[in-house]
């Protein structure tokens, strides 16, 4: 490996040949340079300001020489220096195009990179047990839009202009349709109900579905309530459908969920679209029906609303074969972030939506 000679002789000649022979050490080593490490060795041994090639010249070469000699020792070894920061520079640049190049080059050989997708959010984690529950009893899945008009939220469903049960909803209506018909309006779905009607009328009868979705109501945030959140309901449209048929299908759905030790309870309600309509109860899955915080010490929990589908709402689709003399059927619904707050222990629904990753990891 190259090192910076003394100098015996101070001729033209011989300090020629001294700076040829360090030129020729110089592309031999930058040629040798291949990677960004070799790199900065390079650059080190040849421009460290302590012990560099660049130092030794003016220590071995131009400090010793002759006063009559050092005009032209001086020349070279300035040209020397300057010839090294070329090479060094040269040399980084040949390096960076030759990686840019591999780089540019794809192998398809190669596996594909694996990125972490993180894990299911506990709402939607929920959602997905839900509706494969569901989906095990032979129910499809139904999607619709979250912009909605007045007439698929309320009309459509047994709520006539100023029907008291409107005004349980706290509707967020979209500003500026104040010039449309009432029933053209447009609004944020205050439940999945209306892909009911939807479906409805896409499909004839029997129809079997479960609707998960996204919803809004103009709530203040607290820790039992949101202005957004997620329902899943039901649906089922056949002959001879029977409250006995909702009743069971409920209660296998409950015991799916929590485990074949839970209870239900059935409490008569109402609700616009169905008739007869109930609150469904579950045996409170935190202490087992023996009383506590969270059941309120009555061992029961109020989870879902559901009833058979009001003759009314069969009305607005007689014409696709709801004929409501020849068909029957029932409906529910449930609070998927209730559920979630159940099954994973969490005292405040505003958690799920705040986006803390510190809250999230508990789940991954």
């Amino acid at each position: 490996m190259y090192s910076v000679p003394k100098l015996e002789q101070y001729s033209t000649e011989a300090l020629d040949a001294a700076a040829a022979e360090l030129k020729s050490a110089l592309e031999q080593e930058s040629a040798a340079v291949s990677t960004e490490a070799d790199w900065k060795n390079f650059r080190d041994r040849w421009m460290a300001r302590k012990g560099g090639i660049s130092t030794q010249l003016s220590e071995n070469w131009l400090k010793v020489a002759p006063i009559l000699a050092k005009r032209e020792v001086g020349i070279r070894v300035n040209d020397l220096k300057a010839r090294i920061e070329q090479t060094v520079e040269a040399t980084q640049q040949r390096i960076k195009a030759g990686a840019s190049k591999v780089a540019d080059r794809v192998d398809i050989a190669l596996p594909g990179i694996h990125r972490p997708v993180g894990a299911e959010h506990p709402v939607i984690r929920t959602v997905n047990e839900i509706v494969s529950v569901f989906k095990a009893m032979g129910y499809s899945v139904a999607e619709g839009p979250e912009i909605e008009t007045d007439f698929y939220n309320f009309e459509s469903l047994n709520f006539p202009p100023n029907h008291p049960a409107r005004d349980m909803q706290d509707t967020i209506f979209i500003a500026g349709q104040e010039f449309k018909p009432q029933r053209d309006r447009l609004l944020l779905r205050t439940h999945t109900s209306p892909v009911q009607v939807r479906s409805m009328e896409r499909l004839k009868p029997p129809v079997r579905l479960v609707i998960p979705g996204k919803v809004h109501r103009n709530d203040a945030p607290d820790a039992s309530h949101s202005p957004m959140f997620h329902q899943v309901e039901g649906l089922a449209v056949d002959t001879n459908i029977t409250f006995g048929d909702l009743k069971g299908t409920l209660d296998h759905a409950m015991k799916a969920l929590f485990g074949s030790s839970v209870q239900t309870r059935f409490r008569p309600s109402f609700f616009p679209f169905t008739e007869p309509s109930a609150e469904v109860l579950v045996s409170c899955i935190i202490c087992g029906a023996k009383g506590c915080r969270t059941c309120k010490q009555s061992g029961w929990i109020e989870l879902l609303g559901c009833g058979m589908v009001d003759p009314n709402v069969f009305e607005g689709v007689r014409d696709n074969g709801y004929d409501p003399k020849r068909v029957s059927g029932f409906a529910f619904g449930m609070g998927a972030d209730r559920i979630a707050l159940m099954k994973y222990g969490i005292d405040d629904i505003q958690l799920l939506f705040q986006g803390d990753v510190r809250f999230l990891e508990q789940f991954a």
